[in-house]
């Protein structure tokens, strides 16, 4: 991972800790966001880290497994990083589905944290 731009190690590094955690125990989430932060999730708005939590921690699933197919990351004018993952997830007995997801991540008192977040499955003709 050394060879990539510093942008594309942060990223890449966020998005496998992000995505540990949720699979574990989503709760824990909230160590990555602020309270300016937002969430779009399904086209539902979300903003502040209490909010995000609860929002995260009340989907109706117990378990899931999420897998990354791709991720990009680019680095933006103002010193933060905008990832783009594509996935696939496999909640409870649920059948796998497929799913977008875009940080924009900011460097905030020392860390990295996520300032906005938009979640979409991939579904078609529903």
């Amino acid at each position: 991972m050394g060879d990539k731009p510093i942008w594309e190690q942060i990223g890449s590094s966020f998005v496998q800790h992000y995505y540990q955690l949720f699979d574990a125990d989503r709760t824990q989430l909230g160590a990555i966001y602020i309270d300016a932060s937002c969430l779009t999730w399904e086209g539902q708005q979300f903003q502040g880290k209490a909010a995000i939590v609860e929002k995260l921690s009340s989907l109706p699933f117990q378990k899931i497994q999420h897998s990354i197919t791709a991720q990009d990351h680019q680095p933006t004018p103002d010193s933060c990083i905008l990832s783009m993952v594509v996935g696939q997830l496999k909640a409870d007995d649920d059948q796998v589905l497929g799913f977008h997801q875009t940080f924009l991540l900011k460097s905030f008192q020392g860390a990295w944290v996520c300032t906005n977040d938009v979640f979409r499955l991939a579904l078609h003709n529903v």
